[in-house]
């Protein structure tokens, strides 16, 4: 008896648990919004060679454990200024983030991004309060609001580097 009522305690926490994860799952509009939102942002240095790769502007450092993440292969910076390679690696580390920080935040999508576009810049989810970061944040936040209201069927222009 114990036993059976050891299961039962196990297996409803388990469903509440999958309940709660299903109700917050990230939406691929989301995730999509969130990624143009991103390259849109990204800072313009001019320069080819400033240390950071792809529309994205990511470091060298970063995409290998990106890449390791979600191909489960490192990619090297050259691998990485393919822009629908960098396009899969950005979605994978943006759908783990956006759906932990909407977890934080209550479901509240703004903050959920605001705490994202920060940690995309500092590595931490909050103190973009002033300066280029907060500037960096609200670029991303206007223009993942701005990719939210298209229609869904409306996928990014290609961008020069596509063509």
């Amino acid at each position: 008896m114990r036993f059976l009522s050891f299961g039962v305690i196990i297996s409803f926490g388990l469903s509440s648990l999958l309940a709660a994860q299903a109700q917050q799952q990230v939406s691929n509009a989301q995730v999509t919004a969130l990624v143009e939102a991103l390259r849109k942002a990204a800072p313009q240095s001019g320069s080819p060679s400033n240390g950071y790769y792809s529309e994205w502007k990511v470091k060298p450092e970063t995409l290998k454990g990106w890449s390791k993440y979600c191909l489960k292969q490192e990619l090297t910076p050259t691998q990485f200024e393919n822009t629908a390679t960098a396009r899969k690696v950005v979605s994978c580390i943006m759908r783990r983030e956006l759906d932990k920080e909407l977890h934080a935040t209550n479901n509240n999508e703004t903050a959920a991004v605001r705490s994202v576009a920060c940690w995309w810049m500092t590595g931490e989810y909050t103190g973009c309060d002033s300066g280029f970061t907060s500037s960096f944040v609200q670029k991303v936040v206007s223009e993942y609001q701005q990719q939210r209201s298209k229609p869904v069927s409306s996928a990014p222009k290609p961008s020069e580097s596509q063509r």
